[in-house]
């Protein structure tokens, strides 16, 4: 059976990734970094990069500056086999992360894209019309593809760090098929799944981080999977991995716990490289 093709939409980015014994406290002072990698980010260039490495026909709308962090963004994609749909931005968007081997993060927005034009919604939203899976993620763009939503292939979206209210990530949840989600903002992701599929969507996937993943149906079926066990060299882009394994499998038939295993396989794939893939190692 031909897989269905899944278009991702949202941020790609350039960012500088500074790992430390511990992040900064909030005094002057001084700290030597453990590691420094400049490198592609952002939550669609994952997705789309493990996607296409996976074998899924994925194609990836972003938006990037005539910069030459865009250039770089746009020139690592395509040697890591990305078909890329570039989009006008005054900037491309840039982070500074600053981790710990555990895990903890602090991300600062140094540059964000400029709001899409008219034209860029109507192009995004053609190659939508033709899409087998909508991956739409969080970001201006993306909110403004579902304020006007005008296609009929099923939405996946990852909510993150969602914490049940937010605002922001209201319509999100209400249009979409399938959430992604981690853990960090709620004590019971039980509840939260529950919550998010009151709104509308069909199935909830929650990780864990190393405990693993969860996931829940509308119809109440329950699912979970232990973490792959992992050298972790950088946490940035797991989760994005792991949304990548799942929705592989997914389009291959696999059943839930199967689809949760791949996931957790995926993710160690990102977890271990100082990249959100091995194939952006430049």
């Amino acid at each position: 059976m031909t897989q269905p093709s899944v278009v991702v939409c949202g941020p790609a980015a350039w960012n500088h990734l500074i790992q430390l014994d511990r992040l900064p406290e909030p005094v002057p002072h001084m700290q030597f970094a453990e590691r420094s990698v400049r490198t592609v980010g952002g939550t669609s260039a994952g997705k789309a990069v493990h996607l296409s490495a996976l074998g899924v026909d994925t194609e990836l709308h972003a938006l990037l500056g005539e910069d030459d962090e865009g250039a770089r963004v746009a020139q690592a994609l395509a040697a890591a086999g990305v078909r890329l749909r570039q989009h006008p931005s005054v900037r491309t968007e840039q982070h500074v992360n600053l981790m710990t081997a555990h895990g903890e993060r602090v991300s600062l927005y140094v540059a964000t894209p400029s709001t899409p034009a008219d034209e860029t919604i109507a192009l995004v939203e053609s190659a939508l019309a033709s899409a087998g899976i909508a991956v739409v993620d969080l970001s201006e763009l993306g909110a403004l593809l579902l304020a006007r939503r005008s296609w009929s292939a099923p939405a996946w979206i990852d909510l993150h760090d969602y914490d049940g209210s937010s605002a922001f990530h209201e319509p999100f949840v209400a249009a979409a098929d399938v959430v992604f989600m981690n853990d960090d903002a709620v004590d019971d992701p039980w509840m939260l799944m529950a919550r998010c599929l009151e709104r509308g969507p069909r199935l909830a996937v929650c990780t864990l981080g190393a405990r693993g993943a969860i996931a829940l149906r509308a119809d109440g079926r329950r699912a979970e999977v232990p973490a792959v066990p992992a050298e972790v060299v950088d946490t940035n882009g797991a989760g994005d991995a792991f949304m990548a394994g799942f929705l592989a499998a997914s389009l291959r038939g696999a059943d839930l716990d199967a689809c949760l295993e791949a996931g957790a396989a995926q993710a160690v794939v990102a977890l271990s490289s100082a990249h959100l893939h091995p194939r952006l190692v430049r």
